[in-house]
């Protein structure tokens, strides 16, 4: 995105790689079929160390702005929930589609060598690449975080920011699955079931599906509340949301001869009801129950307290919080304060969105941020 608005504003712009071929991460990124924004983008749905950094860019360069963008390249989309926008198609179409828009301001890439050797001096940088020694007036990092290794992901990024005097917030894996241990270990036996659920951690609650896998907990609301979790911090899972308060009381009343189970049973997943009125352990009909321990119960379902002894890491993140601080940055055009021409982009910085296309939506627009600022040069 970067390479494509600097170059259609007249800029010399070659683009480098290291991998072999472009968009590895967004070919890879929903199920194949790319989540490339969402609707409902705003500010408030990111993680940063300064949570106004964002504002400036999402507001220039909106979700709507690269839906346009799709749509004039006649890529049929669809909206999942919670404004989720997919490809009906492939990734490759929005990785053929950023290649096109490179192409219209005649921009070079340089695929499958790292940069070598880069240093700045005399308001020039300077870098190699193979054979090739270069020099341009601004360089851009958008290499992004550590997350998936197996793709070639590193800490490149921070690294070279490190030395052009940035400081970095301490990367660590986000939208990332959880690790149960210790007492917690029973429910790991209830791998592949699902259900939806409201999950917290700390101050951030999300209502999406949970799942148990055969290392702890993962799905779309523990994705996002890993986001919030750190290290020795509960995460708490309310199995019926959408349930009053009294509702195993109001079912007393309505089934007496009902069990714990059979009443969770209706309303959960068979093996997961099972497991939770084990725990629960309130065995006999409800009518012979009495009220105090039904609403303990139902007080329990509704905070279920799990302590994640670690995450699944990189290596299953699907994006890394944490990067280059936004302290050094303009946030109008991506530049590093101290180091006239260098900007930051992208996952780099310290800004970590949502699931759902936010961080592709950050990508886009902190690229044209900078991109704009380029051409402007």
């Amino acid at each position: 995105m970067d390479a494509a608005v600097a170059g259609q504003r007249g800029k010399r712009v070659l683009l480098i790689d290291h991998a072999d071929r472009p968009g590895k991460k967004i070919l890879i990124s929903g199920g194949g079929r790319c989540n490339f924004t969402n609707l409902g983008t705003a500010p408030d749905r990111y993680l940063s160390a300064n949570r106004h950094f964002a504002k400036s860019a999402l507001a220039r360069y909106t979700a709507r702005d690269f839906l346009d963008l799709v749509k004039a390249y006649s890529i049929a989309w669809h909206e999942k929930t919670l404004g989720q926008l997919f490809c009906d198609g492939s990734a490759k179409q929005i990785v053929d589609m950023l290649l096109e828009e490179c192409a219209k301001g005649d921009v070079e890439l340089a695929l499958g060598q790292a940069p070598q050797d880069v240093s700045h001096s005399d308001g020039a940088f300077s870098l190699r690449v193979g054979d090739r020694k270069l020099s341009a007036p601004a360089l851009v990092i958008a290499t992004g975080g550590p997350s998936i290794p197996k793709m070639g992901a590193t800490g490149f990024a921070y690294d070279l920011a490190r030395r052009f005097g940035l400081k970095i917030v301490e990367p660590r894996p986000a939208l990332v699955p959880l690790t149960l241990g210790g007492e917690d270990v029973l429910f790991r036996a209830l791998s592949g079931v699902a259900a939806p659920v409201e999950a917290r951690a700390n101050k951030a609650a999300f209502r999406e599906a949970a799942l148990f896998t055969h290392r702890g907990l993962s799905g779309p609301a523990i994705l996002q509340v890993s986001s919030y979790w750190r290290p020795g911090d509960a995460v708490t899972i309310d199995f019926l949301p959408d349930h009053s308060p009294d509702w195993l009381i109001t079912a007393k009343r309505e089934t007496p001869r009902a069990t714990v189970k059979g009443v969770l049973g209706g309303a959960l997943p068979a093996r997961l009801a099972e497991t939770l009125a084990e725990r629960l352990d309130l065995p006999g009909e409800l009518a012979n129950l009495p009220d105090r321990k039904l609403e303990s119960a139902a007080r329990q379902l509704a905070a279920w307290t799990f302590v994640p002894n670690g995450s699944e890491g990189f290596a299953k993140a699907e994006v890394t919080a944490g990067g280059i601080a936004t302290t050094g940055l303009s946030s109008q055009t991506m530049e590093a304060k101290t180091v006239p021409g260098l900007y930051a982009i992208g996952e780099a910085v310290d800004v970590t969105g949502w699931l759902g296309g936010y961080n592709f939506q950050w990508a886009w627009a902190s690229g044209w941020a900078a991109g704009v600022a380029i051409g402007e040069r």
